[in-house]
């Protein structure tokens, strides 16, 4: 899963998961460990675009995780992960899914 994990960034570059296949239902996490400052995630919501399915997500005190579902076959998603902090802080991250079919042997 380590493979499917990015970590937020504060640099104003996007964050980027790795492709998956339009049948595959996989999980993919964000570690806010870095910008929590010893904070803890006290709430998680994910955007996730039509098209793409969230199926299903939760949170641990430094890592957020969504379940993905379906997407169009070579087309790229924006999934928006918003949290709130047991301090009260406020952070958003947006990370950027591919989708594409695995060949067929």
């Amino acid at each position: 899963m380590s493979g499917r994990r990015v970590e937020a960034r504060t640099d104003g570059r996007g964050a980027r998961w790795p492709s998956k296949d339009p049948a595959e239902r996989l999980d993919f996490v964000i570690d806010w460990t870095a910008h929590l400052e010893g904070d803890a995630i006290a709430a998680s919501t994910f955007a996730v675009p039509a098209g793409l399915a969230g199926d299903a997500s939760s949170r641990s005190a430094t890592m957020t995780t969504v379940w993905l579902s379906s997407g169009a076959d070579r087309r790229s998603y924006l999934v928006v992960n918003s949290i709130t902090t047991a301090a009260g802080r406020v952070m958003r991250q947006a990370v950027r899914i591919k989708v594409k079919a695995k060949s067929r042997a």
